[in-house]
C-alpha cells in the first residue's frame, strides 16, 4: 500500500517528494525489521490492541521532520494510524509539546517508533544547529547554508531541515551549479583556466570558485565568477575580499568555522557562511514515544 493522499500531501506541502521519501522509510524499516517481525512487540502485545502514541521533544530546539515520521506510522500500519499534528516544521518546540499523536494497533505504533524517532531526531537537530547559525547571524546580510556533505540518502531531507531552521541551500547536486575546488585548478592549470573552462561548456551554469588568496580572487572576479568562496580567510582578509570585490559578485566564507565566529564573520560583509558541520555533525535533538491507552 502507498501513502494515504493525507499524508502524500503532508510531505507535498514541505516541498519534499513523496513517492522518494516513501521508499527511504520502506528500506529503513525492512532493514529495522532485518527480514522478521518485531518479535518483541507479537509477543507482548494483544494483536488488535490499539493505543496512542505522542511525540514529545525532551529538550527545546526547531523541528523538522514531522510529515516524514507521520509517513512512518502511516506505512508501517498500511494506512490504518490516525495522525493528529500539533506543531509544524521550523517551529521552536519546548520540552514537553507534543508534535504529532498516532493512533493505531499498539503493534505497528511500537515497529514504527524507532524508524520515526530516529528520522525526526535528526533533522530535528539539523534545523536547530542551522538555527543557532542564522540568529547569530541575525543582523547582517550573511546567511548560512549547507554543503554537500550529507548522510548519504538523506541529503533532500537534511537540506530541507536546513531550511526549516532558517538557513539556505547550496547546490542539490553536482549537475545543478558548479563550484571549482584546489582540485580542479591543479587539473585545469590554474584558477582562471579552470574557471573559463567551466563556463564555456555550461554557459548558463552558476559557476562558484574557491581561492585561498586575495591574488586568486582578483583573477576570478576579472574572469566574471558568480561566487566567490573564500577558503580559510580569517576575518581580516575576508574583510578585504569584500573591499575587493566591491559588489561584482557573490562572497561565501567557508572553511573549519564554528559558532563562534558567526558575528565576526558576519561583520565582515560576506553574503554566505558554508557550515558542513550543519548536516555532518549536528547533534539530534532528543524526541521521545509515549504510549497511552486510547482516548
Amino acid at each position: 500500500m502507498s501513502l494515504t493522499a493525507s499524508i502524500a500531501a503532508l510531505i507535498g506541502d514541505a516541498g519534499l517528494d513523496p513517492h522518494a521519501v516513501e521508499q527511504l522509510i520502506r528500506r529503513t524499516v525492512e532493514e529495522d525489521l532485518g527480514g522478521g517481525v518485531d518479535v518483541t512487540s507479537v509477543a507482548t502485545v494483544p494483536e488488535h490492541q490499539r493505543s496512542t502514541m505522542d511525540l514529545v521533544p525532551r529538550s527545546p530546539g526547531v523541528v523538522a521532520g514531522i510529515p516524514v515520521a507521520a509517513a512512518v506510522f502511516d506505512i508501517v500500519s498500511n494506512g490504518d494510524a490516525s495522525v493528529s499534528v500539533s506543531a509544524a516544521d521550523g517551529d521552536r518546540v519546548a520540552a514537553g509539546d507534543v508534535l504529532l499523536s498516532v493512533t493505531g494497533r499498539t503493534r505497528d505504533l511500537l515497529t514504527a517508533e524507532r524508524t520515526a524517532l530516529n528520522l525526526l531526531c535528526h533533522l530535528s537537530g539539523v534545523a536547530t544547529a542551522t538555527s543557532q547559525w542564522a540568529e547569530a547571524l541575525e543582523g547582517t546580510q550573511t546567511r548560512v547554508r549547507d554543503t554537500r556533505k550529507t548522510t548519504p540518502g538523506l541529503r533532500a531531507l537534511e537540506k530541507y531541515a536546513v531550511r526549516c531552521g532558517g538557513g539556505v541551500n547550496h547546490r542539490m547536486s553536482l549537475s545543478d551549479a558548479a563550484l571549482v575546488k584546489d582540485n580542479h585548478v591543479v587539473a585545469a592549470g590554474g584558477v582562471a583556466e579552470a574557471f573559463a573552462a567551466v563556463r564555456s561548456m555550461w554557459p548558463g551554469l552558476p559557476v562558484e570558485v574557491e581561492v585561498d588568496s586575495l591574488e586568486q580572487l582578483t583573477e576570478v572576479l576579472d574572469a566574471g565568477a558568480d561566487l566567490v568562496m573564500l577558503d580559510n580567510f580569517d576575518p581580516a582578509g575576508m574583510r578585504e575580499a569584500v573591499e575587493l570585490t566591491a559588489g561584482r559578485c557573490q562572497l561565501e566564507a567557508s572553511g573549519g568555522l564554528t559558532l563562534d565566529d558567526a558575528a565576526a564573520v558576519g561583520a565582515t560583509g560576506v553574503d554566505f557562511v558554508a557550515v558542513g558541520a550543519l548536516t555532518h555533525s549536528a547533534p539530534v535533538l532528543d524526541i521521545g514515544a509515549d504510549l497511552r491507552p486510547v482516548d
